[in-house]
């Protein structure tokens, strides 16, 4: 399936009846249950078609038409806000949009999907010992032509 396992969708949960993704006060998410929304707000658009989907506090539900809601239940979202926008009774374009809507969400990684930093000393730490002798100034050399 295209669709990512809801263990492996980025966590970024709300407080406190916030419907904002990215939560201000906790930083990008955590780890208490598993992830029920979408990370933030994201657009898909397919035709005259633009669905936008956001994040809603755990508990809501899928608030949706039956299309949307039918995809993000199969992609394993649980609570989530839907807003269209266009001709939505071109069912195809209607899907469509809400399926590229969902596949803008995978683009989006957690610290928990950071490959590890692997950090090197600067050069000051490197070369700290050449840089600690006392600089001697050395006479030029006179050269004849």
């Amino acid at each position: 399936s295209v669709l990512m396992p809801p263990e492996r969708r980025p966590s970024f949960t709300s407080f406190g009846g916030s419907s904002r993704g990215i939560n201000a006060e906790y930083g990008w998410g955590n780890k208490i249950g598993a992830p029920h929304t979408v990370p933030c707000k994201v657009t898909g658009k397919c035709g005259s078609v633009l669905v936008r989907l956001v994040p809603a506090p755990r508990g809501t539900g899928l608030v949706s038409a039956p299309i949307p809601k039918k995809l993000l239940a199969m992609s394993g979202f649980e609570d989530c806000y839907t807003c269209a926008i266009g001709q939505t009774a071109t069912l195809g374009n209607f899907a469509k949009a809400t399926f590229a809507a969902i596949a803008a969400t995978y683009s989006y990684l957690t610290p928990d999907m950071w490959s590890p930093t692997v950090f090197t000393n600067s050069p000051y730490q490197e070369f700290t010992d050449y840089l600690a002798k006392p600089f001697v100034k050395q006479a030029k050399k006179e050269v004849k032509y």
